[in-house]
């Protein structure tokens, strides 16, 4: 407790500075006057001051903390299973952009192509603040690769942010009594890629009936250990949840159907290209740069 209260002052210290160091440069550049030099240093101050006031908006109690970022493929057979994968790459790669690091902690592929799920872990400064309004269903409109007559495709996939709790809430505990616990080989496309031993683990916790997997490690021990960090933080937002009349403004529930309706963004390729935020009306017809991972405008707005 003592740490993260003396890591919390050191953040509170080093953000007043920042502050303090930029009012002694619009100081220094009001007393050197207009010009060219000074219209730079200008332009970098407002940038800084905006980068300030971004992270002023993560008030909430996880927006500091690590991500867990889960992908289910919903209606659209095949199709939804590859836009699956193509969102998984698109946060991977939205990751990657910002300096922060990710792994895929549990993988479920589909028969033929994509995934059907997968649990990915991103880590880095405001993963969660950045990433938890990505939470609800995305469509995608385009000709289908796996038509034999090129026939227009929607599919549907359902993206959920939890965040990576550190500290447990005292108030609830997880009883050994109340998991159970399966073993099963790492899944894979195949050949090399397979395990041969029982290093995946998947837990379910029985009075709730959440359920967790993880083979992203070597050991079972390691897999059980990242999985119950999982399990915590999942029993953390029901607890959270539970104080909420409205348990649908947290986030999405696989119950009210991952498919028409319920899209919280569209994706189209075909018959023209465009991808639009449904909440905010923001738009934008860059849509293979946004699959790269350039969501910088729809996570802002």
């Amino acid at each position: 407790m003592a740490a993260k209260k003396v890591k919390k002052l050191s953040e509170l210290k080093g953000r007043t500075k920042e502050f303090s160091d930029l009012g002694d440069k619009i100081d220094i550049i009001n007393e050197l006057g207009q010009s060219e030099e000074t219209e730079k240093e200008l332009g970098k101050i407002e940038k800084k001051i905006k980068s300030l006031e971004k992270l002023a908006r993560f008030s909430g109690p996880h927006d500091k903390s690590d991500a867990i970022l889960n992908i289910h493929s919903g209606a659209g057979g095949v199709d939804a299973q590859d836009w699956a994968g193509l969102l998984l790459r698109m946060y991977q790669k939205f990751a990657e952009s910002r300096g922060w690091t990710w792994k895929v902690l549990d993988q479920s592929f589909g028969e033929q192509h994509g995934i059907k799920s997968a649990t990915l872990e991103i880590s880095g400064p405001y993963a969660y603040g950045y990433l938890k309004n990505e939470s609800g269903v995305h469509r995608l409109v385009r000709v289908s690769s796996f038509s034999a007559k090129d026939l227009r495709h929607t599919s549907f996939a359902l993206v959920e942010v939890l965040p990576e709790i550190a500290d447990f809430p005292a108030g609830v505990k997880i009883d050994e009594k109340d998991l159970k616990i399966d073993t099963f080989r790492s899944s894979g496309p195949g050949g090399q890629h397979m395990q041969k031993t029982e290093s995946a683990i998947r837990l379910t916790h029985l009075p709730t009936g959440v359920t967790v997997s993880v083979q992203s490690e070597r050991s079972q021990a390691q897999n059980k250990q990242k999985a119950m960090r999982i399990l915590e933080s999942r029993l953390t937002q029901k607890m959270e949840e539970a104080k909420v009349k409205e348990i649908s403004q947290l986030k999405p529930e696989l119950a009210s159907g991952i498919e028409w309706g319920n899209q919280i963004r569209s994706y189209v390729m075909n018959p023209y290209k465009l991808v639009k935020d449904h909440r905010t009306g923001v738009e934008t017809t860059q849509i293979d740069k946004v699959l790269e991972g350039e969501l910088d405008l729809f996570i802002e707005s």
